[in-house]
Formats: C-alpha cells, structure tokens, sequence
C-alpha cells in the first residue's frame, strides 16, 4: 500500500508538469484556433537556453531560467507572426504542417548543437525527502504540484475576469464581431502565443531534472500534453490539470507495478486520446472565418514512353554509381515510397495521418519475422510484410471513422508512438540473439544476388522498380472510381455521403493502400542490410515526411522525388557535399526552412511548379507543330505536367476513363429516364438538440411525380427535417420508409442508394474537381471489386444516359470540363441539383435551391423542378423561402412553425388558412400570393 501511495504522489508532479505545458497548448489554441504540434520543441529550446547559459556560461540559475522562458516566448511570438499568420487563409492542413515545420526547425537546430544524447541535469527545487500517509516522496515534487495548482489558477482567474480573457474569448468565437469592438485578432494571437510558449518554456526546464534533457525526451512529451489538453476540451484550465494529474499517476503507478510489460506505461496518453477523440467524435473547432483551399492535385495520367526513358535513365545511373551514391539513391527512393503513401492517405483522401513510419516499420518487422523465423525467402517476405501491414492499417483508420484533420493528427501520431515503444523498442521481439535487430541475412531475388552490403546497385534498381509499380498503382487510383470518391471525401464528406458515397469505405481503402506503400518501403529499407534494425522506424520521423510531401506537392506524383531529395542521407545531400562539404549535416534544418517558405509562399509544393513548367513547354511543342494541334487546351497541357519525373510520364491510354468525357448526343429529353417509382413516408418525426425541438411530429407523404413544398419562418425546423429524412442527424425519432423498406436506420449513404437523394442550401460542391467529375462522383456506382481492379487498370464508361439528359436540361454541356469555382452562382446551383438528379432517385429533397437567384432564373427553375416531377417520375420536396415559387410549382404544401405543422394542403387551401396567414404569411391578402 505504501508503495502505491507513494508512486501516486510521485506521478502528481510528473502529472503537475504535464498540465502546464497542456496549459500552454490551451493558451495558443484560444488565442488563435492553432493547435500547436511544436508546442515541445519550443519547450525544449527554453530548456536548452537556459542550460546553456547555467552550464556553459556561468548564469546563476534563475536569471538563467528567466533567459530560457524568454526564448521560448520569442520562439512562440516569432512562430504566430511568420509562420501561422501568413497562412490564416490557408487550409487547416497548412496550418497543421506549420506548426510542425517549426518543429522541424527546431529540433534540427538542437541536434546540430547538442546531439540527442540525454544529459543529466541536477533538480533546483527543494529536492528532501517528506513523508504523507506513511509514503515517503522527494520534495520536490510536491513544490511541483504547487506550482502547478498557483499556475492553474491565475490562468482560471486570468481568462474570466479580466478584459484581456474576455477579448481572447470574444475573437475566438467571432473575430469580425470581435474587431467592430476593438479587439485586434492579431495581437490576442501573439499575446497567446507568448503566454502559452513561455509556459512551454517554463515546463521544460522544471522536467529536465525529472527526466532528463534530450531533444527526445522533451519534444516527446507533446502527446502527454495533449492528452490532457484534450481532457479539458482545449479550453478549461482546471479540467485539463486534472487530466494532467491522473496521466501522470497512471503512468507512475504502471512504472511500478506493469514493468513487465514494455512501453505500457509511456502509451498510457495515447490511450486517453484514443478514448476522448472516439468518444466525443468530432473535431476540433477549428477556425473557420475564411473558405479554406486545399492542395492542388495532380491527374494521374500515365505516358508509357516518357515513363520508360526515365526509368531506363535512372538504372543508367545506378549502373554506373559508386556504392555510396547507390545508397544515397535508394535512401532517395525508399523516403520517395513514404512520401507516396502520404499523398494517397492524405493528398488524395485529406486523412492527416503522422503513421507512415509506423506502418514501414511494421512491414519491416513481419518480413523479418518472416525471414528469419520461417526461412522464407525474400520474395515471400517482401509479400508478407505489405500484406501484414494492410490490417495494422486498418486499424490506424479506425478512427478516422469518427474524427478527422488536426484530431486524426494527434491520435495517428499517438498510436505510431505506442507501437514504437511496446513493439520496436521490445528486445524480445525486434531483436535475434547476437544481433543488433531481426538478423535477415543477405537477399536474392528469383536467384540473383540483391545483397544491399555486397550489390548496393543491384539493390537500388529493384527499389527502383518498386517504386516505379507503386506509382503507377497509385496513378491508376487517382483516375478511376475510386480515385474520385477518395477525393470527394476530401473535399466535402457530407456531400459525398448524400451522393451514396461510403465515407468510411473510403477512408479504410485511402489508408490501407498507403499501409500497404509505407510496408513496401520499410521492408526494402530493413532488407537493404543483413538486420532489420528498428531505430530507423522512429515515429517521429512521420512529422518530417509529412513535411517533405508537402514541400513536393502532397497531391502530385512527381512530388515524392523531388521532395525526398531535401532529406539526410539522400542524393540531394550527396550533392550537397559536392558544393560545399558537410551540407548534408544540416539538411534537416534546410528541410524545414525549405518548408516554411513552400508554406508562405506556395503551399501546393513544387509539383504544381513543375506541372507549370512542362504545361507551358506543352504549349510551345504544340504550336511549333501546326494548327492541327495547337487547339490543345490548357488543361490538356497542365496534365503533361507530371510526366517531367519517374512514375508520372503523362498521358492518357486508350480507353482511360478520365479522358474526354463521352458526352453523346442524347435522345429528345422528355421521358428518356423514369426514376424508380418510390413513395417517401414519414411519420411522427421529431428532432431534439438538447432541449430545443427543431421538429415536432411532423408526418407527410411525397408519392412518385409530385412535388410537396416545405414552408416556414427562418427557425421553423425545414433544414432540420431534411436531414432526418436523409440522415444526416441522430438527434431525430420518428420513421421513414422509402417505398415497401423502412430506411429509418440506415446511415446516410445507405439512404441515398436506396433512392434519397437531396442538395444543400450551402450548395456543397466538389470544389477540387471538375463539373464532370462532380456529376460521375454521383454516378458510379462501383461493384464489390472495384476498388481491387482500379489498382491496375481504371474502369471506363460513358456517361449514364439520364445523366446526359440532367447536363442537357440544366444548361450544363459547355461547362462539363470546367473546375467549379469557375462557375458562376446560378451555375452552381443548377449543379448542385443536377448532381443531386445524377443518382437518379425517387425521392429528390432540395433545400433552398433558389437562394440567391433572379426572378427570371428562379422562374426557370420552377419549371426544371416541375419536370422531374411530371417527365422524370421523382418525388420532390421543395424546401424554399420564395413562396410564390412554391406555390407555382407544389401540388401540396406543409406549413411548420416552431417544429410543427400547422397545415397541409394544396397551395389555394394553404393560401386561404387562417393559421398560416398569421404565422408565416402575415398580412398579405390572398391575391398578393402568386398563384
């Protein structure tokens, strides 16, 4: 008993530190929506500043400890002015790798000057022995909780009853309301980011003493931090020091009494963040005063013969390299596989995932279980190693299901970092006996020496290879079906689920197949040598690479190549040296000031800059050749761009899905397609958002070729209704049946392949693709092998015959191969319900679609929304403010006010009710209602 009181005291002040840097992430995240992943480096340089001048210069302690909190807070201020606030229109996934390009920066900077060995450094608090309940504890840390508790405190009292908490308050909630009462957004940010860096700073040199100081060791204790940052929601300082309490305590007592069990106690934050982001299952409320733009993306079309004379070219230069440039090479090319694996989970599925090294390292580790306790041989190994890796995969997806951006982040990183510690950090199971990892000896390849330390060519050429295959697989993906809906999850999930898209589907492929890529890489990094050794599986190797994709171009395929050239140990620092020796050292901070600037300047990386380049020589080629050619369009041209690098020679082969869309003449409009006949039932539906009803019992029928109209005040419940129906809420009761199937259950991709399809008053569009494209993600309809058969050859068809007639009476045939930000507003909208039409249902739901239109096009919209009634066979319900369109159009009208219905009936009875008129028609006599 006294030994678990005692290690519970201990762990209160490892868990008193934690709170307090977790304070600091609290600070920066209310200061500026940031949430702030070099929140431990900037801890770590207070640390290290101070240390120095104590050390190596003679400063007595506290002035020292005054200069290391400084720093920190200069580090912290600098960070929102150069790096966060240039990129506050960017997206949440350039706000993201900000923050870890800082990290990066940082981190390079104290290896270069200090190494990452671990000093040991001699505790200044009051450090006797005192005895509580019969446990004796160092003192020290009781002074810790102490401070701790003061810290929470002030923080508390700060944040509520001062003018400056109040202003960090009101522009988190609405900076332009904020700024009309004189509150600068920029300057609460900086004042945050100081507040919350000095705490960083501050936390850093009072654990030093506890647990050494390493670069490691500091940056490290990020994901304690954030695990009780999260406890308290980012926002509560005396939750979050309880959180940071109970961490600690755990892990003191799992030191103590699980030590059996290798890095349980350390995954001990990951396993409260994995609890708390499942749990609450969403994400973080990021800002979001400005539309966000995500990274370019490339096409992913192929050219055989540019792809085979650079792949030929490569293997002339491996041929005739010395053994150091063959490794060079292939570190270039392994790092290149990471970096793929990237732009598919993130670039093409907008999943951020700091997992890639996990995932290489756990291919490693099955091939080389596989080869040296099974004697299988190379070839079997390589398999079984990207094969073993899909599951673990999986279950990095996992969840994914429930969170996604800057939460996804954490909790990939996190369990990177759990299977770091129990699996490649457990001797009894990353090691043979006598060896220095998983003894694999030399390798072969269908008989011939491959060996890495014998033929470090012939080993770089068969990476090379590899690395050609897995582009070419993931080429295929960005074109086909699949590709479209990975994307269309990136762009917008809830449009993608209305659209009858499998969200979690998606995401489970996005990251098994990067699992699979990331596994590739780690087999043929461990095999390059006769041991698999696992120190080059570091978790947080994951931040840089993220870093480099981006630097690349995380959507592009010629970004891995260029991007892994900035890289330690690659051939970018081989030539480094060349120009100037010892370059390579100082790659990593070269990495991630190459970063920062590709952020600030160019978040869409050097792909999109090559892509420009090989677009304009396109150009020029094609005018040089006649006129026959040069009506080649530019988007044509820019799809050239990615041909100019290995794997991304472009073109497009016959029969290539993504070519020209086959946009034949339809057959005369009228009654072409007859959707599904289907009457929509819905009976006693009611939604609740905690103590607000939104809808009230609301029951109606929309029988095939008619169309019901929704009216209301703003705040009656229409929208809310809506997304029962389609289910897009779980706050709602009630049943919905769609012809003879209760559909009342189904998720909402099920709903809307059953035949319920809808718009979106925000309109909702795939803004990163084309109007075709937006039209056949609603489309395909993709068979149970599709996502198997789309790794070779991408499917092609035309497109469906009722979505050919939707493009025709919607006005869309010249606009087909626009993006949709080129569109104009009223183009947009017919988009938006020609999309919607495009999955052909019974039932068709639309929510607003007239906002914003001229009398004259909402005119002629009435009248497309009468056709899919009368000429298509769809149900329709019409949710509009405009009611003299509605009661043009409708063959019946359901009135709501607060939730309920008030009446039902056709428009003239509508017009003519005495209740309606008072709750929504006011004063208007019934003439002054168009008929």
């Amino acid at each position: 008993m006294d030994d678990i009181l005692r290690f519970a005291l201990l762990g209160l002040g490892l868990g008193a530190l934690y709170a307090l840097t977790a304070h600091g992430i609290v600070l920066v995240y209310r200061g500026s929506g940031v949430l702030n992943f070099a929140h431990g480096a900037i801890g770590m340089a207070g640390a290290y500043v101070q240390w120095e001048l104590a050390v190596n210069h003679g400063v007595p302690y506290w002035p020292a400890v005054a200069c290391g909190v400084l720093g920190s807070t200069v580090l912290g201020v600098l960070t929102h002015l150069l790096v966060i606030r240039p990129l506050r229109r960017a997206s949440s996934l350039a706000r993201l790798v900000g923050t870890l390009a800082v990290f990066i920066v940082l981190t390079a900077v104290a290896v270069k000057r200090y190494g990452d060995s671990v000093q040991l450094v001699p505790a200044k608090l009051p450090s006797g022995l005192v005895e509580i309940a019969g446990a004796t504890v160092s003192e020290d840390r009781i002074w810790l909780l102490g401070i701790a508790v003061v810290v929470t405190a002030a923080l508390h009292a700060l944040y509520k009853r001062t003018l400056f908490g109040l202003g960090t308050t009101a522009v988190a909630e609405n900076q332009g309301a904020a700024a009309s009462l004189g509150w600068s957004a920029d300057l609460i940010a900086a004042a945050n980011w100081g507040l919350g860096s000095a705490l960083a700073g501050l936390t850093g040199i009072l654990i030093v003493p506890v647990i050494g100081l390493s670069v490691t060791g500091l940056t490290t204790l990020l994901l304690s931090a954030l695990a009780a940052a999260l406890v308290g929601r980012f926002s509560s300082f005396p939750v979050t020091l309880v959180g940071g309490l109970v961490i600690g305590v755990v892990q003191s007592e799992l030191t103590r009494f699980g030590s059996d069990v290798t890095g349980l106690a350390a995954s001990v934050p990951f396993l409260v963040i994995a609890l708390m982001l499942v749990a609450r299952g969403r994400a973080l409320p990021l800002r979001g005063t400005f539309l966000e733009r995500l990274p370019a993306l490339g096409t992913g079309r192929v050219r055989p013969v540019p792809l085979a004379l650079a792949v030929v070219t490569g293997l002339l230069l491996i041929g005739v390299s010395s053994p150091l440039w063959a490794d060079a090479i292939t570190n270039t090319l392994v790092l290149s596989l990471i970096i793929l694996s990237i732009i598919v989970v993130t670039g093409y599925a907008g999943q951020v995932s700091l997992a890639a090294y996990a995932l290489a390292g756990t291919g490693a580790f099955i091939a080389g279980h596989a080869a040296a306790d099974w004697g299988w041989p190379f070839e079997l190994a390589l398999l079984a190693g990207v094969l073993g890796t899909v599951p673990i995969g999986l279950l990095f997806a996992l969840p994914a299901v429930r969170t996604r951006g800057v939460n996804l982040a954490i909790i990939t990183l996190g369990l990177g970092t759990t299977l770091e510690t129990m699996v490649f950090q457990n001797t009894d199971l990353s090691t043979t006996p006598g060896s220095d990892g998983i003894a694999v000896g030399k390798q072969t390849l269908f008989g011939i020496d491959i060996s890495g330390v014998d033929h470090p060519q012939r080993y770089a050429a068969v990476v090379l290879v590899m690395l050609v295959a897995a582009t070419l697989v993931v080429a295929n993906v960005r074109r086909s079906r699949t590709g479209r809906r990975l994307i269309a999850v990136r762009a917008n999930e809830r449009a993608a689920a209305a659209l009858g898209i499998d969200v979690r589907a998606a995401k489970l492929y996005a990251f098994g197949l990067s699992a699979a890529i990331a596994a590739l890489a780690g087999v043929l990094t461990g095999f390059r040598s006769t041991s698999v050794v696992f120190a080059d599986f570091a978790s947080f190797e994951s931040i840089t690479a993220l870093g480099l994709a981006v630097i690349g171009g995380v959507g592009f395929l010629v970004g891995p190549l260029f991007a892994a050239t900035f890289a330690a140990g690659t051939v970018g620092a081989r030539f480094g040296d060349l120009v100037l020796p010892g370059l390579s050292e100082w790659m990593p901070l070269i990495g991630g000031i190459i970063l920062v600037l590709t952020l600030v300047g160019n978040q869409d990386g050097i792909g999109r800059e090559v892509g420009k380049q090989a677009a304009a020589a396109e150009r020029r080629l094609l005018s040089k050749r006649g006129p026959k050619h040069a009506g080649v369009t530019q988007d044509a041209a820019a799809e050239v761009a990615e041909g100019t690098a290995v794997g991304t020679a472009v073109g497009t082969a016959e029969g290539d899905e993504s070519a020209a869309p086959d946009v034949r003449p339809a057959a005369p409009s009228r009654a072409t397609h007859r959707a599904p006949g289907l009457p929509l039932r819905v009976r006693d539906l009611t939604v609740r958002y905690g103590g607000v009803v939104a809808v009230d019992g609301l029951s109606f029928d929309i029988e095939p070729g008619r169309v019901v109209g929704l009216i209301g005040p703003n705040g009656a419940g229409k929208t809310s209704a809506i997304d029962a129906v389609t289910g897009f809420t779980r706050a709602a009761s009630g049943s919905v049946r769609l012809g003879d199937r209760d559909v009342t259950r189904l998720p909402v991709h099920q709903r809307a392949g059953s035949g319920l399809s809808r718009s979106f008053q925000s309109l909702e569009l795939f803004e990163d693709m084309s109007v075709l494209d937006n039209l056949y993600a609603a489309c395909d309809r993709p068979g149970p092998w599709t996502y198997l058969k789309d790794l070779v050859r991408p499917g092609s068809r035309p497109l469906p015959a009722h979505v050919l007639v939707a493009v025709r009476e919607f006005g869309l045939e010249g606009a087909l191969d626009r993006p949709v930000g080129d569109l104009s507003y009223g183009e947009r909208r017919l988009l938006a319900i020609a999309r919607a039409v495009a999955t052909s249902p019974s039932v068709l739901l639309l929510d607003e679609p007239a906002a914003g239109l001229s009398d004259d096009e909402s005119r002629e919209l009435a009248h497309l929304v009468r056709r899919l009634a009368e000429d298509w066979g769809m149900g329709v319900l019409l949710v509009e403010h405009d009611v003299d369109m509605v009661m043009s159009v409708c063959d019946e009208v359901v009135v709501l006010d607060f939730g309920r219905r008030i009446c039902v009936g056709t428009p003239e009875e509508v017009r003519g009710d005495p209740a309606v008129r008072a709750a929504y028609l006011g004063d208007l006599a019934p003439e002054e209602v168009a008929p």
